[in-house]
């Protein structure tokens, strides 16, 4: 087991990485102060794993939500529903929550929990890539809201984060590529190096090398950690995370909520992003085509859906987090490990991007 720290002061917490690690008591007793307990997990994760986190949990008082499985489900009504469960059990302010499951379930847990008697505890266990390298990671809670995804929500930090990666083992390969595009962003950004290593092992994460996925995980965590502790509520460097989620909300928005996956959308986010970065003179040629053949190799899309038109494209991109006082921001590279957020790119350059995307 490997493990680090989000370091935050009096609200820094651990983050557990290795396999098996559900049932061990030892990891997430200490961190759950009182005798209540309401688990939250989805339709698919439950009959897989509940069962063993359940045996690390005797003697508590334990209550369970069981949420339908979808990023479509990722609503405020679907946060009612754990909040109606939290008082027909009658918890109160000392209770936990705990999240099982992907970044959807971990996500609303955190938002039930940030707003639950104005905020109890809760804790992550994530149990995809995607939600352990990047989601469960933070202290980012909320759900989707039809006109943009996560508009609304909380920043509001676990107790701890316990990644098991054993349960990628029953993670189906489109859900694995998706969780790699996110370990790829974390190469873009800020650590070239990374970036090099996933160019040589690409392979052996798609055929779940444990040692090779451990790595990944760990890397991408630890580059998460230092730019949380750093930003924690995004006014500034934290943002950088974003890179391709602009473009990629404005797919998952535009074609509906899970139609395509986060890590897809975001994939493709991505390599938009390079090559605006690419027509604004940031960035050369050569590192948009090694950034392309990255995620092709990751199974990744790389051109985003023909139905999005460049118009509706900057409609859902102007409903996004980042912009200040009307003006667009984005993630833009400068180099492969070198990012920037800017307002100042070329509006004319973005326009025939997206144009020119929607001809391939």
């Amino acid at each position: 087991m490997k493990t680090l720290t989000v370091s935050l002061g009096e609200r820094s917490y651990p983050i557990h990485i290795g396999d098996r690690l559900l049932g061990q008591a030892d990891l997430i007793r200490p961190h759950i102060s009182g005798h209540q307990v309401m688990l939250v997990s989805n339709e698919t994760i439950a009959p897989l794993y509940l069962d063993k986190l359940m045996s690390s949990l005797d003697g508590l008082d334990v209550a369970t939500t069981i949420l339908p499985d979808g990023e479509q489900y990722k609503t405020l009504d679907t946060a009612n529903t754990i909040f109606t469960r939290l008082l027909e059990q009658r918890h109160n302010r000392s209770t936990t929550l705990i999240g099982l499951g992907g970044g959807v379930v971990g996500d609303i847990t955190g938002f039930a929990a940030a707003c639950y008697q104005r905020g109890v505890a809760f804790i992550q266990l994530p149990t995809t890539l995607l939600a352990q390298v990047d989601s469960s990671v933070g202290g980012k809670t909320g759900v989707n809201h039809p006109l943009g995804k996560n508009m609304i929500g909380a920043f509001y930090q676990p107790q701890v984060v316990i990644a098991d990666t054993s349960t990628l083992n029953t993670l189906d390969d489109r859900q694995l590529s998706a969780g790699i595009a996110e370990v790829i962003k974390y190469g873009l950004i800020r650590d070239a190096e990374f970036f090099d290593w996933l160019e040589n092992n690409i392979e052996a994460l798609l055929e779940r090398d444990q040692a090779a996925l451990t790595h990944a995980i760990l890397r991408s965590c630890q580059n998460k950690a230092e730019v949380v502790a750093a930003d924690e509520r995004e006014g500034g460097q934290r943002a950088l995370l974003n890179l391709g989620h602009t473009f990629g909300h404005a797919i998952e928005t535009g074609m509906g909520y899970g139609s395509w996956l986060h890590g897809e959308a975001v994939a493709t986010g991505m390599l938009m992003a390079a090559e605006l970065s690419e027509r604004c003179n940031m960035l050369e040629r050569s590192h948009v085509e090694r950034i392309r053949e990255l995620l092709v190799r990751a199974r990744l899309p790389v051109t985003p859906p023909a139905e999005i038109s460049p118009e509706q494209f900057l409609e859902l991109m102007s409903v996004d987090k980042k912009n200040i006082a009307g003006l667009l921001r984005l993630i833009l590279l400068e180099d492969i490990g070198q990012s920037v957020i800017t307002d100042s790119f070329s509006h004319e350059h973005l326009v025939s991007m997206l144009n020119d995307f929607q001809q391939v």
